[in-house]
């Protein structure tokens, strides 16, 4: 399990200290796939960048199976919204990078070039990139390169993926495309998964448990599980009734139209309707 726990984070600047997150606890369990969803500013990067070890938090500890994650590491594949492949390697050599790094390191969880010749290639094909293997990044499109960013990801077999609002600057087409495509990669490889996002239908269509943030300084709201079963996820799922239900009370608490005790009553007692009259 990820375990967040009493996490904070206050940034200081020339007029004072400015809080980014609220103390805040979170879990994701083995093959979970929870979003964080949120106004802009509210902390949703901030939380992934603390669990991932690339800054620190103010308050609070992240653990893994137990242990504080204090640092990057191969147990946590990273994709950011801008892909990070290196310009100067080729698709391939991309992919293996992580894997050449961990054997540098001593940490390779399995050995011989061939070995890891034939990952590469298994995760090349189910990005579907193998016939552009050889070609620089530069040579793909935004779609082509955030999968190859994810193979990247994937390559040291980590044990949490944290994706960054992976599709938000793809077009409308790409971005289902992508959709589907990690759909398949998470019932292929069941990884545990965090992934932050400002698209609520994104959100309810890849997830198995939906938390909204406040305003900054960022705190949980609500948390929302999903009805519909991982095997039956798919992009053309956000007209499935239960899903818009569900969008409405997420978009209700995210424009802070719904009137609080209304917003209480609602998540305690699990009711996903629109009262009669209010504006979704």
């Amino acid at each position: 399990m990820l375990s967040v726990r009493g996490v904070s984070k206050a940034y200081a600047g020339r007029r004072g200290e400015t809080s980014a997150l609220c103390p805040l606890d979170l879990d994701v369990g083995e093959g979970e796939f929870v979003s964080l969803v949120g106004p802009s500013g509210c902390g949703k990067s901030t939380l992934l960048h603390i669990v991932a070890g690339l800054e620190p938090a103010t308050t609070g500890t992240v653990t893994l199976g137990g242990e504080r994650v204090l640092g990057p590491g191969a147990e946590l594949g990273v994709v950011f919204q801008q892909q990070t492949l290196f310009p100067w390697l080729s698709v391939r050599e991309n992919v293996r990078f992580p894997l050449t790094l961990a054997r540098h390191r001593g940490r390779a969880r399995q050995a011989g070039s061939e070995r890891e010749a034939d990952r590469v290639e298994r995760l090349l094909r189910l990005v579907d990139l193998w016939d552009f293997r050889d070609s620089a990044p530069a040579e793909l499109s935004g779609g082509m390169q955030q999968r190859a960013a994810l193979a990247r990801a994937l390559a040291a077999r980590p044990e949490v993926l944290l994706m960054d609002e992976p599709f938000g600057a793809l077009d409308a087409q790409t971005r289902e495309e992508m959709q589907g495509l990690l759909l398949h990669v998470i019932q292929h490889h069941r990884i545990m998964t965090l992934f932050v996002t400002h698209d609520v239908e994104e959100a309810l269509i890849l997830s198995d448990r939906v938390v909204v943030f406040s305003e900054r300084p960022g705190r949980v709201v609500a948390t929302f599980d999903v009805p519909v079963p991982r095997a039956d996820r798919s992009p053309d799922l956000k007209l499935d009734e239960a899903l818009l239900r569900l969008k409405r009370d997420i978009l209700s608490l995210l424009r802070g139209r719904a009137r609080p005790e209304e917003q209480r009553r609602r998540l305690l007692l699990g009711l996903t309707h629109t009262p009669r009259g209010e504006d979704p």
